[in-house]
């Protein structure tokens, strides 16, 4: 298997359909160079992408004013940068032998400044910079991301679902979405906070069955346990202090419906409890009412702790966990979304200046007049690891405009300026350390950033962990929530919800039976197969 970061181009094999007779076939996954403009002028223009397929040693691309042309992702109207800053005489942009790109400056009067760095002659860059994403400034006026696209681009529909962005990790949510939406299963959405876990439990109902019914939303920390009842559940006139009139619960407005469930690893044990009952058997009993009342919703829960850990410290209770996880969607963190950083910057800025009435700011300027937000801004913005996710950025977007209310540029106020005072430098070459040894677990301070995880280092420790997450996570050195992203990420790598009925059966056949032999040879985690086992009706 090889590594993803050995050039613009790059062939990784990948595990394609189950062919009649039961054998994986194998093809290619490539990945091209792409430039994607994160702000332009014409704000309307983030998120355009130039794809820089055919890049290759003593074949350089051209980037100026006139070339490459940039479209936005799956659609047509293909057009250059047309700046008139930016000179017409090219940067020429050539992969080296060994990999590595170098942009040049040498003939051209276009400033190039690289993650902040101004460019005096050349810069190269290693193949994994490039994985992670290259910021680059041209002539004070365009801010680009120069990162990887795969060459065979799905045929994703057009449908935006109410999501902003057009990366892949976002393409995989929108699919998974259009997956699950028409099925009855409750949906445990994962990710961190801030990565718009309510928009996506919103975009499920939107394409569900249900979409003409009710949509609601409940935060279960914000709960207390004394409450939880009525509040979930409803009470009757007289059940309780105070209830002069019947009082309808969340579950009984949501009926016919979706009821979605915030923060569900915040919940208490009591809620817990009514909450599995209320799953296993469709009712619901009010405070104070005598009888049941059967509701009729589909549950969609969120969270961005990690729930397997909260059931072995027995603040989380398994059956619930099982019960809501249905089907699970992991929704990717802004920084593993960077291409999508122009699209969201731009919608939100567009968005809060309409809200104040300035959405003139949002006119092109005339030919070289100066932009109201100088680029060196985005670009330090678009190195900004945002732990706070698209939240925070939308918070940051606001705080911007509201601080530049009325000025003839924008003004960076001391919040603003403390948020960019963390963006890191520009990194530093690094030497690859050894892999860790199997299941050792990462010490305290030694987890990292899932982007600095190979395909073949995930393969390894989940080999070496016999496909089971939590420890290939800990000799990894990251989250669980995060190396199932990666395993969405990497096609080569399979759940155990991809397994047809005929090859568990060839493959228990040719073990004699036996469980573990079916996991080494069918490459997923004890648990997951057995899960499979039952859901195919296997006896």
């Amino acid at each position: 298997m090889s590594d993803s970061t050995s050039g613009f181009t790059v062939e990784q094999p990948v595990w394609d359909e189950i062919s009649p007779n039961g054998e994986r076939r194998r093809r290619a996954r490539v990945r091209h160079a792409a430039l994607t403009i994160l702000y332009h002028p014409d704000i309307r223009r983030a998120g355009e992408r130039a794809i820089l397929g055919g890049l290759a040693p003593g074949r350089p691309a051209s980037l100026s004013r006139l070339e490459p042309v940039f479209e936005p992702p799956y659609r047509s109207g293909a057009r250059p940068l047309l700046d008139r800053c930016i000179s017409r005489s090219p940067l020429p942009v050539t992969r080296e032998p060994d990999g590595a790109v170098t942009i040049s400056v040498r003939g051209s009067r276009t400033r190039l400044v690289v993650e902040g760095v101004l460019v005096p002659q050349a810069r190269s860059f290693r193949p994994e910079e490039i994985e992670r994403g290259v910021v680059l400034e041209l002539a004070d006026r365009v801010v680009l991301l120069l990162h990887t696209v795969p060459a065979l681009l799905p045929s994703y529909s057009a449908e935006k679902l109410g999501l902003v962005g057009e990366s892949e990790g976002l393409q995989r949510v929108r699919h998974e979405i259009r997956r699950v939406a028409d099925l009855e299963v409750p949906v445990l959405l994962r990710g961190e906070t801030g990565t718009g876990k309510e928009l996506v439990a919103r975009a499920i109902h939107q394409a569900s069955p249900r979409r003409d019914g009710p949509c609601l939303s409940v935060n279960m920390g914000a709960i207390p346990p004394s409450l939880a009842t009525s509040e979930l559940f409803g009470a009757v006139k007289g059940a309780y202090t105070n209830s002069v009139r019947d009082h309808l619960g969340f579950f009984q407005r949501a009926h016919g419906g979706t009821l979605f469930l915030d923060e569900i690893g915040e919940a208490s044990p009591e809620v817990q409890v009514m909450l599995l009952r209320v799953i296993e058997t469709g009712e619901v009993q009010r405070v104070g009412a005598p009888g049941l009342q059967k509701v009729d919703v589909r549950l969609i829960a969120a969270t961005d702790a990690d729930l397997e850990d909260a059931i072995e410290a027995g603040r989380f209770r398994a059956p619930l966990l099982h019960r809501l996880s249905g089907y699970e969607l992991m929704i990717p963190p802004l920084r593993e979304r960077r291409d999508d950083f122009g699209r969201l910057f731009c919608h939100f800025l567009a968005e809060e200046l309409r809200a104040i009435g300035e959405e003139h700011r949002l006119i092109p300027p005339e030919d070289t007049a100066p932009l109201w937000l100088p680029t060196s801004v985005v670009a330090r913005l678009a190195r900004y690891s945002w732990p706070g996710n698209i939240r925070q950025l939308n918070n940051t977007v606001r705080q911007i405009v509201i601080a530049s209310r009325a000025s003839e540029t924008v003004e960076i106020g001391p919040q603003i300026e403390r948020l960019l005072k963390e963006v890191a430098p520009p990194p530093e070459p690094e030497i690859p350390a050894p892999a860790p040894p199997p299941r050792r677990r990462a010490e305290s301070g030694d987890y990292r950033s899932p982007a600095e995880v190979t395909e073949t280092a995930l393969m390894e420790a989940l080999r070496a962990n016999r496909w089971e997450v939590k420890p290939a996570a800990e000799q990894l050195g990251i989250s669980r929530p995060s190396l199932y992203l990666l395993i969405d990420k990497f096609p080569s790598i399979r759940k155990a919800a991809d397994l047809t009925r005929e090859e568990i059966l060839e493959a228990r056949q040719a073990c004699g039976g036996s469980l573990e032999a079916m996991v080494d040879r069918l490459e997923v985690s004890k648990k997951g197969l057995l899960q499979r086992i039952t859901q195919l009706g296997i006896e």
